[in-house]
Order: C-alpha cells, then sequence, then structure tokens
C-alpha cells in the first residue's frame, strides 16, 4: 500500500501543473457510454468466474448457488485492494461458511482458477510477442533483461519445490501430517479439473472472461483522442503492463498507470493521453469493485442468515 500511495506521490511530482489539469479535464469529461461498456464487461467478467467457479466444484460434491458464488467473488477482489492476496483466503473461508465446502478443498478450486489464469495471461503474452516481436525485443534488450538468469532461477525454484514435497512426504511430524492432510485437500481442489463434466463450458467461460478483461481495456481507448485509433498489438502490450502492475501493488494503485502509460509512449501516444487513459481505466474499475465487494459484504450475510 505504501509503494503504491510512493507511486501516486511520484507520478503526481513527475507531471507539470500544466499536464495535471490536462490529465483531470480529459478524466472528467470521459465519454460515459465507453466506461459503461468496460464496466459492463468487468461485471459480466466476475459472473462467469462465479458460473465457472461450480464447474471445479461439483466433482467434489458441492454445488454453491451462483448468487453466493459471486458475491465472494466481488468481495474477494474488495479485499484484495487492502491486502494482495488475501481474497483468495476470504474466498475459501466465505465458501466454507455458507456453502459449508471443506476450507482446504475450496482454496484448491481457487488455486487451480489462478493456475489456469497465468496460463491465460501467458497465452496473452504470446500472442503479444507474435503480434510485436519487434518491439517488445528491443524493449527488452533496451532493459538488459537476460534470459538465462531468469531461467535458471525458475530451475531453481523446480528443485526447491521437489525437495519440499519429498520432506512432506516422509516426515512423521503431527505438524507435517497436518500440512500433509491440507496439501491433500488442497490438491484434491486442483484435480477437480480433471474430473469435471463440463469440461467445454469451463473452457469457454475462462475464453468469455478473458476476452471481458481485453475488451473492456480495448474499449477505453475510445474515450481519448490520442488513443482511439491504436491497434490490437498496442494495446494488448498495454494491457499486460497493466496486468503486471496490478501484482505489483493493491490492485495496481499508483502503478497502473505508470505502466499503462509507459508501455502506450511506446507507440507514441503523449505521456498526458497515456498518464489519462491508466487512471480512466484504473479508477472506472477500482470504483466497480469497491462499490458492489462493499455491497456484496453486506448483502452476503442476510442472504444466508441461516448458515
Amino acid at each position: 500500500m505504501l509503494l503504491g500511495l510512493g507511486l501516486v506521490g511520484y507520478s503526481y511530482f513527475s507531471t507539470s501543473a500544466e499536464e495535471r489539469e490536462q490529465i483531470v479535464f480529459y478524466i472528467k469529461n470521459v465519454d460515459p457510454f465507453w466506461v459503461a461498456i468496460s464496466l459492463l464487461l468487468g461485471i459480466l467478467s466476475h459472473l462467469s468466474r462465479a458460473i465457472r467457479w461450480n464447474y471445479l466444484l461439483q466433482p467434489l460434491g458441492y454445488q454453491p448457488k451462483i448468487s453466493n458464488n459471486l458475491f465472494i467473488v466481488l468481495i474477494a477482489y474488495f479485499a484484495n485492494l487492502g491486502i494482495p492476496r488475501s481474497g483468495e483466503v476470504l474466498r475459501a473461508t466465505a465458501l466454507t461458511k455458507y456453502e459449508k465446502v471443506p476450507f482446504e478443498k475450496g482454496f484448491g478450486t481457487i488455486v487451480t482458477e489462478r493456475v489456469i489464469d497465468l496460463i491465460m495471461l501467458l497465452l496473452v503474452i504470446i500472442l503479444t510477442l507474435i503480434l510485436q516481436t519487434d518491439v517488445i525485443l528491443d524493449i527488452a534488450k533496451t532493459k538488459g533483461l537476460n534470459m538465462v538468469a531468469m531461467l535458471s532461477v525458475a530451475v531453481v525454484g523446480v528443485i526447491g519445490l521437489v525437495i519440499f514435497l519429498r520432506i512432506i512426504k516422509k516426515s512423521n511430524s503431527k505438524l507435517v501430517q497436518k500440512l500433509r492432510a491440507f496439501l491433500t485437500g488442497l490438491l484434491q481442489g486442483i484435480l477437480s479439473i480433471f474430473k469435471m463434466e463440463k469440461k467445454w463450458s469451463f473452457i469457454g467461460h475462462t475464453l468469455f472472461i478473458w476476452l471481458a478483461y481485453v475488451g473492456m481495456f480495448w474499449v477505453i481507448k475510445y474515450t481519448l483522442p490520442e488513443t482511439a485509433s491504436l491497434g490490437l498489438g498496442p494495446i494488448l502490450v498495454a494491457f499486460i503492463a497493466g496486468a503486471f502492475a496490478i501484482s505489483a501493488t493493491n490492485g495496481g494503485i499508483g502503478l497502473y498507470p505508470i505502466a499503462v502509460s509507459a508501455a502506450l509512449g511506446i507507440y507514441g501516444v503523449g505521456s498526458v493521453s497515456g498518464d489519462a487513459f491508466g487512471w480512466i481505466m484504473w479508477i472506472s474499475q477500482t470504483l466497480m469493485v469497491v462499490v458492489f465487494g462493499a455491497i456484496s459484504f453486506m448483502v452476503l450475510p442476510l442472504l444466508n442468515k441461516s448458515s
């Protein structure tokens, strides 16, 4: 949170009074139609995620209400704005409370979702690399990214994981046995994807969720004259930059507009328009999460009084 707020301060002091005035002007005069379309796509992606969650839970013998799933998902996104990754724990906890799904199994399905999301993000990155190979390789070279070092870190991580799993498997410690039981339930949740009956529906919802993510970013380009003509390639580069920014700070606070603006700057978009694009996207989506997340916090217990 402090990092994010520090970056907000950096953004403020790194722009002139005239630039800040222009950014505020863009934000105040944004076309509400395109923002509304972006918000609609965001809500539909959350609804699709709530429906898709049941495809992972059904093989485990559970079928929560879609409404409960939706409220829990929105609460999780809301919680992540305060404490990163706390939303995943809160999702599993709420699912246990209101739908009687064991925590470790529910959490396992959430981990599965995150693995799927990572795969989809990698696919988007691959698509972007194909569309913008020359641009991205030039950036990597300029920033001094070392692929050999990155692969070495990944190999060390895999070796460490293998050693950790062998220790867990052989130890007779009571604490380790409890951890083993938790990991077994977690694994059942992850492997539920291979047991689901509606695999194609799951895949369909997954594709829709990520098309909605890109779509909600894409339509914001029409709110600014300088970005309206951008093609798919530049938008995907900025989308990926924003995705990594969200992982780095609470909901991308402070960093999101900087990352998106920097990505758009590669294609000649001015810093003022790039900053305005990033802030319009971040403010609209954050307000959506805050409003609907807060409502879900209040509504979920009321609709499940007997739970």
